[in-house]
């Protein structure tokens, strides 16, 4: 078999120009970008929030403890649970490119992307990672 360039959450989508396939990879590369800095902030003040209910947890292990440090506790319990919401809809979204390949409306959004980009030219923020060093695309 022949080695491709693409990169795995993209095999199952035929015919999408290397552009395509960069911007899909910002875009992944994004996501986690924004899921990582918002564990970072989000998530550490959100447990540090619950430090006093994880020392009765440790102590005294039970669900209505459980239950009962988040329901007295709801801006740190929203916190995190915004952090795992985002965390596990970015897990369901990658997977969901690997298996199945990009959906078409997503397909279409990035190829429209990738016009603006070409159409502003070396003057769009993403215009060296989505077309490298050339000068200019490929029409």
């Amino acid at each position: 078999m022949e080695q491709s360039d693409h990169t795995p959450e993209l095999t199952h989508t035929p015919k999408l120009s290397p552009e395509l396939v960069r911007l899909h990879e910002l875009t992944v590369w994004g996501r986690w970008c924004f899921v990582l800095c918002l564990w970072l902030t989000i998530g550490i003040l959100s447990l540090w929030g619950l430090r006093g209910e994880f020392a009765l947890w440790v102590q005294y292990f039970t669900w209505s403890a459980v239950r009962y440090g988040f329901a007295y506790n709801p801006v740190p319990t929203f916190g995190l649970g915004l952090c795992i919401g985002l965390t596990v809809a970015t897990l369901v979204w990658q997977s969901r490119n690997i298996l199945l390949g990009l959906p078409a409306p997503e397909k279409q959004r990035l190829e429209r992307q990738v016009q603006r980009i070409q159409q502003q030219g070396p003057s769009h923020p993403l215009w060296r990672w989505v077309y490298g060093d050339r000068a200019t695309p490929d029409k």
